[in-house]
């Protein structure tokens, strides 16, 4: 039976060997195994609420990276309401891009991986499954590096005497100390321990962390300001530069910087969208955890930054820094272990959830969703972040190039689903090697979407790697996306 869908959710019947409470999944008996397991097969229930969406950003936005970019619009040579006009702008884009890749994951209820089997075929899939994948082991591996900082903030603060075991000329390995060592595992098996017990308890730790690290981020705001004296701080970090029509190529910059820092949550978002109970709770969290929060966030971020310059008598732009500066054994562990947190969230939701899935989808049987997470996070130690993000040039280059993929791949997937299929998906034949199957195409590789890939793709590298052509670095997402929604409907002329 096939089964078409425009809107709801999805009602299949429970396979014979699970109950509701031994599973979610939805396996009916002609899905082929090399296809489905438990993780990307349809659930049966989809239980969260624009709370659990909310709390999702809240998580992905609340980091030290999410910090430090605030801060850097600031530090432009723009005004500040240029600057806030720039960050309403990126992010309502970021919403509304959300909103389109959210809406096939959340009515099939499936993940990411699996609505690509669509345009790329149910063996093409693993295709931008695994570009996705290793887009993430790279960002989680930098993003685990960066709260390890705060363990090691911590950890000297306690203990003075561990500071020479912190110099990586004495004792160190592969580029990193032994203290740095172990606060890299420290924080390594806590995130795991995290994602090990699965999406209901990442759900629940999203739920509070979020809110916790605002309630600290507050604090530490406050007792800056307190400290500084409000009529001491600008908020213009770099100074005004800029006036009038000068300033828009700036301002449209800082709008695609946006854009381009939740390009790698957004192409995924479907990961989560799945267990929403609606499209509108959709809608409704990313409303509030996208315009409304990231704006609160940024406002929060560059205020505690720039009254850092009359307190500290310089500007400090990483909030783990700020922490240790202060002399208060209560605010700096509060404050190490909020942003702790708050990094574990954004590299849970961000960088852990999308490689389990995107790895366990090459092959099903083999790598279920937890041994897809544990891939990518054992990947993550072998590429040594450390020395990835302590080279700007490497990790320039090699972040640069793999996300020159995300705005294609996310332009060949909106543009199947709502132009080419008008939003209808045939969920049981994303699950069959069938030759006669809907998405199986030929050997199961649609050869339209990746020829489609490959320009939209070699486009924006092109602007990463040619020094005449770094200007146009920068909407290196928006360029991909346009040539791959506009190369897949080309290809796909007669079949609409």
């Amino acid at each position: 039976m096939n089964t078409a869908v425009s809107q709801g959710t999805i009602e299949l019947p429970l396979p014979n060997h699970a109950s509701p409470a031994e599973s979610n999944a939805l396996i009916k008996p002609g899905y082929d195994p090399r296809l489905t397991n438990e993780d990307l097969a349809p659930l049966r229930t989809q239980t969260w609420g624009q709370y659990n969406i909310f709390a999702f950003w809240m998580s992905d936005v609340h980091s030290v990276g999410g910090y430090i970019t605030a801060g850097s619009l600031f530090a432009l040579g723009l005004s500040s309401w240029q600057v806030l006009v720039s960050l309403l702008v990126g992010i309502c884009i970021v919403q509304f891009f959300c909103n389109l890749v959210a809406k096939p994951s959340q009515i099939t209820s499936t993940p990411y991986p699996v609505v690509c089997r669509a345009p790329f075929g149910v063996l093409g899939a693993n295709i931008p499954a695994v570009i996705r994948g290793l887009i993430a082991v790279a960002w989680y591996g930098v993003q685990t590096y960066l709260a390890s900082g705060a363990f090691m903030v911590l950890a000297l603060h306690f203990f003075p005497g561990l500071s020479a075991y912190a110099d990586v000329a004495k004792h160190g390995f592969v580029g990193l100390s032994a203290l740095g060592w172990i606060s890299f595992m420290v924080m390594w098996v806590l995130q795991a321990f995290v994602f090990w017990h699965g999406m209901e308890a990442i759900r629940r730790f999203i739920d509070w962390a979020g809110p916790a690290v605002y309630v600290v981020m507050a604090m530490l705001c406050a007792w800056l300001v307190w400290k500084a004296g409000w009529s001491r701080i600008d908020m213009r970090l770099g100074g005004v530069k800029f006036e009038g029509w000068d300033a828009l190529p700036v301002m449209l910059s800082a709008i695609a910087l946006v854009v381009s820092y939740f390009s790698g949550p957004m192409l995924n978002f479907g990961d989560f969208s799945r267990y929403a109970k609606s499209f509108d709770a959709v809608k409704k969290g990313n409303f509030w955890g996208l315009p409304v929060n990231f704006l609160f966030f940024s406002l929060l971020s560059v205020i505690t930054t720039a009254a850092t310059l009359p307190v500290f008598g310089e500007l400090i732009t990483d909030p783990v820094h700020t922490v240790a500066r202060i002399d208060s054994t209560t605010a700096v562990v509060l404050g190490a272990l909020t942003f702790m947190i708050a990094t574990v969230g954004i590299n849970i939701v961000a960088n852990f959830v999308s490689p389990a899935f995107d790895f366990s989808n090459v092959n099903p049987q083999k790598i279920s969703w937890r041994t897809g997470g544990m891939i990518a996070a054992v990947g993550s130690v072998f590429i040594t972040p450390w020395n990835l993000y302590n080279n700007p040039e490497v990790i320039h280059y090699t972040l640069d190039i793999l996300g020159s993929f995300i705005g294609p791949l996310f332009g060949i997937l909106i543009a199947d689903f709502y132009v080419v299929r008008k939003q209808r998906v045939n969920v049981d034949a994303l699950y069959t090697l069938n030759p006669a199957g809907e998405y199986w195409y030929r050997n199961g590789y649609n050869p339209r979407a990746i020829w489609a890939l490959i320009p939209a793709a070699l486009v924006p590298i092109l602007c990463v790697m040619v020094p005449t052509l770094r200007g146009a670095a920068n909407y290196a997402w928006f360029i991909g996306t346009g040539l791959g929604f506009a190369a897949y409907l080309l290809l796909n002329a007669r079949k609409r």
